[in-house]
């Protein structure tokens, strides 16, 4: 194994990658049983930001529209998700949760936070806030030093 402290950065990233795509996976099963880990997130965003539109999710996730569109119609069908008519502009249909989108999204957060506090239980609080700065830190440079994509990307 190798002392160099990039490396070491990168293989721990990695394992904790994979650990957090097999829990991501589990966490969307529990919201429904036949969503994949993508449709967690995308129903997490609409969320945060009620009346997002499908394109808007498409852009701010990295995803082609089209398999936003794919996305957002499963998730209607599983009525975790809904589409209405905007009054301003009639070629926008803003998302929102549904009432049993939110029930089972809250579900499914609620047991999310529940493990992440067993996981961290014997953490000190100013390691925890030193682990979120430095997240926060690392998130920030993997923007910036990112090469400049097209956001047609197929990664939902």
């Amino acid at each position: 194994m190798s002392d160099d402290p990039v490396l070491r950065v990168e293989r721990e990233l990695g394992l904790f990658l994979r650990r957090a795509r097999a829990a991501s996976a589990g966490l969307a099963r529990t919201v429904h049983p036949d969503l994949d880990a993508s449709a967690y997130l995308l129903l997490a965003t609409v969320a945060r930001t009620p009346g997002t539109r499908a394109s808007d999710l498409a852009d701010l996730l990295g995803v082609g529209r089209g398999t936003m569109s794919r996305q957002v119609a499963r998730l209607e069908r599983l009525g975790l998700l809904a589409r209405s008519a905007d009054p301003s502009d009639s070629r926008s249909q803003p998302l929102a949760l549904t009432g049993e989108g939110e029930r089972r999204l809250a579900h499914a957060r609620t047991g999310r936070q529940e493990y992440m506090r067993r996981s961290l239980d014997a953490w000190q609080a100013d390691e925890l806030t030193q682990l979120a700065d430095l997240l926060a830190r690392l998130n920030e440079d993997l923007v910036r030093a990112a090469p400049p994509t097209s956001g047609g990307g197929d990664g939902l």
